[in-house]
């Protein structure tokens, strides 16, 4: 068995399929759009095959964006090397987002670091 994809939720689902194209080099397949829900959505397609669903509808409700709530809390994306975490968690910081933890090894054994992306969901950029 394999995940074969996550979804995520957006206010602006341009701004998320730009973010995630210029930061994680994201493909993009063709927007969906559904008139009676007012659902839209793109999946997008990683290197090694993973994919995202970002998606938006007229009726989000806001969650409690606390990195204890319950449920996902993340999504690890891994850019291949220490100097690839150190580096793109730099132009994400110099592009003004949140660094919330690292770039570090974790207690077990993880390089990471974790920043607020996009409309405040959380990103693990990992080896």
């Amino acid at each position: 068995m394999k995940i074969e994809h996550v979804a995520l939720y957006v206010d602006d689902l341009e701004g998320a399929l730009e973010f995630f194209r210029t930061y994680f080099d994201a493909k993009a397949g063709h927007k969906y759009h559904n008139e009676q829900t007012s659902l839209s959505s793109y999946f997008l397609s990683f290197d090694d095959g993973s994919r995202l669903e970002i998606m938006n509808r007229y009726n989000l409700q806001e969650n409690s964006n606390s990195i204890f709530q319950k449920g996902f809390i993340h999504i690890a994306i891994s850019v291949g090397s220490k100097e690839n975490v150190d580096n793109l968690a730099k132009r994400l910081k110099d592009d003004g987002y949140e660094i919330l933890s690292g770039p570090r090894t974790t207690g077990d054994g993880y390089y990471e670091s974790t920043i607020k992306g996009f409309e405040g969901n959380l990103i693990e950029i990992t080896i």
